[in-house]
């Protein structure tokens, strides 16, 4: 493949400003597809996850042909808490799509992944979606973008910027916000002048960085990265340069191309291309793949610190073993230590004081979804609450704090306020236009433990908030987030409808009647302050003498369910949440 045919593109957005859509429409306008082929959406989104919520979780390639041009694609996660994977993708990307929400403009994870884009000195293009929106506003949009490239140091010649407007969704793109366009055609052009094709030395050693893990059932681990000089073919003798600087041989076993979503094998791969490699077992993020007789490691993938970390434990309540497959804490240690070979912003400590394991991520999200994909994989353990990363700097304590943007009506503005202000929020920015509010914070991240389903709650779900890290500063002092105790039960049993009925005067339950629990179980928020001890499998006493009007009917609220993100936002420091492939409880220590 020729190395001035080739383009290596990044689309890095905002959760939920369309990159997976737009990259949909990239691959059926290029003409790789049938007329009467089925093509499913969101074809990036491969993990059960991804699609149920919407979101991108971790990278991904794909490619297209244009004009007799190579393009391959790099899919990134939108969320802050996925940004480990976001600084790692980009060395593999020779310039960037920014795409940014014509309605809402730049967002705060806007502003996050292009400062990484930034730091590598890409090029960019600015691709202004959603211009078919009502409250769509694309002038506004691009100078708000400009003012965040200046805000954020760019360079001269990044700051004169292509800009192109459309519509992901309704595939098209114009040069002009009125123009017109019925196709992706001005993107394609402005993808293949503006994007420079890769640098490298064809005839030098090879130099490969491993940017990203795929896994293959036959062929075990595979590394993906960009061939930064040399060429790679099947069966070529190589050294894979580690993390502590020593060489270890290995043989290519395979070597793929990415054409679509799909990976196709070829027998050799040039300076340039994005290749997934077999060769090697225990291949990581990281590593280098370089010639055995010059070696030339390049320098390794720096990532920001985790700022969050739970305990992960074996289960040890009255249920343990009766729903997961991998109970044990080694099936435990063998899966999180897995983990952190393709996630590296993820760091896992064994623990010194119990059996169990330290897991430091990027925050709730980040670890969530780790915990949600186990527990899919059939694994069953516990955690603790998340508890911020502190340090000490220049002898004082310290904690990380996170930028905290709100959009809401201007009528919840006051609860959100006051809400911010519990939890040692300070407002620094506040904007207001046509009845809505945009409001800047800077807040502990302790403070945003557990507070989506609140807000959710204080805007009646028409809020929208977006975090993402700022800087360690001094601790901010003591934050007590649930004001409620819980309603504990008394013994093991199965709850009943007649003992559920008597206890929602005492508050909100989480259970329906039919539910094996087990002593210690939490069922329940109290109404007042303090734990209560309950028995919800109490039945009503049976007596021989009846009369037409002694049996009420038992009417039940409908129980308060609750997701593993809000059992983890909602458990205190005595409380375990309980994961198991069919159910999540709550449980006291």
């Amino acid at each position: 493949m020729e190395q001035d045919k080739i383009r290596n593109i990044a689309i890095i957005a905002h959760v939920d400003h369309g990159k997976t859509t737009l990259v949909d429409q990239l691959f059926k306008q290029s003409g790789m597809f049938r007329e009467n082929q089925s093509v499913s959406e969101r074809m990036m989104d491969s993990m059960d996850l991804e699609r149920e919520r919407g979101i991108t979780i971790s990278a991904k390639n794909g490619s297209f042909k244009y004009r007799g041009h190579h393009i391959n694609i790099i899919d990134t996660p939108g969320h802050a808490d996925f940004g480990g994977q976001v600084e790692r993708i980009l060395r593999m990307a020779d310039g960037a799509l920014l795409l940014v929400d014509a309605a809402e403009g730049p967002m705060p994870q806007t502003y996050f992944v292009l400062k990484k884009a930034l730091s590598f000195f890409l090029p960019i293009i600015v691709v202004i979606n959603k211009i078919d929106k009502p409250a769509a506003r694309p002038k506004w949009a691009v100078d708000q973008v400009f003012d965040l490239f200046v805000k954020l140091h760019a360079p001269d010649h990044i700051l004169d910027f292509p800009i192109v407007y459309g519509s992901a969704r309704e595939g098209y793109m114009k040069n002009e916000p009125d123009g017109s366009s019925d196709s992706l055609i001005p993107l394609y052009d402005k993808i293949i002048s503006h994007i420079p094709a890769p640098k490298g030395d064809a005839s030098a050693p090879l130099q490969m960085l491993v940017n990203t893990i795929d896994y293959s059932p036959y062929l075990g681990r595979l590394g993906i990265g960009k061939i930064t000089a040399g060429t790679l073919n099947v069966n070529k003798e190589i050294s894979v340069a580690l993390h502590d600087g020593s060489l270890v041989p290995a043989r290519i076993t395979k070597v793929y191309r990415f054409e679509g979503v799909q990976k196709v094998p070829t027998e050799t791969a040039e300076t340039g291309e994005i290749v997934a490699v077999a060769g090697m077992d225990e291949v990581t993020v990281g590593v280098t793949f370089t010639d055995t007789e010059n070696p030339n490691p390049l320098p390794p993938i720096l990532i920001d610190p985790p700022t969050i970390s739970m305990n992960f434990i074996p289960n040890d309540s009255p249920f343990a073993g009766k729903e997961g497959r991998f109970v044990t804490s080694r099936h435990l240690q063998e899966r999180l230590y897995r983990e952190t070979l393709s996630d590296v912003a993820l760091v896992v400590e064994e623990l010194s004081d119990v059996v169990g394991y330290k897991v430091s991520g990027r925050g709730e999200l980040h670890i969530s979804i780790l915990i949600e994909r186990m527990r899919r994989e059939g694994y069953e353990f516990q955690v603790t609450r998340p508890q911020v990363i502190t340090r000490e700097i220049n002898g004082v304590l310290s904690e990380p704090f996170e930028e905290l943007t709100v959009d809401v009506d201007e009528k919840y503005m006051g609860v959100v306020i006051e809400k911010m202000g519990s939890r040692k929020g300070a407002v620094r920015e506040m904007f207001q236009d046509n009845g809505l509010a945009r409001i800047v914070f800077r807040v502990p991240t302790r403070g945003l433990l557990g507070y989506r389903s609140e807000f959710m709650t204080d805007t009646r779900g028409m809020g929208t908030m977006n975090y993402m890290f700022l800087e360690y500063g001094p601790y901010a002092g003591d934050i007590k987030t649930r004001q409620n105790g819980v309603l504990v039960v008394k013994d093991t049993c199965t709850s009943v409808a007649y003992a559920l009925f008597s206890l929602q005067d005492r508050g909100k339950m989480f259970i329906g009647p039919g539910i094996d629990i087990y002593r210690g179980q939490i069922v329940g928020e109290h109404c007042r302050t303090n734990d209560l001890v309950v028995n919800p499998g109490r039945e009503k006493k049976l007596s021989n003498m009846r009369s037409a009007g002694s049996d009420d009917n038992v009417i039940l609220t409908p129980p308060f369910e609750m997701t593993l993100e809000d059992c983890i936002a909602y458990i205190d420091d005595d409380e375990l949440v309980e994961v198991t492939p069919k159910s999540i409880r709550l449980r006291k220590r």
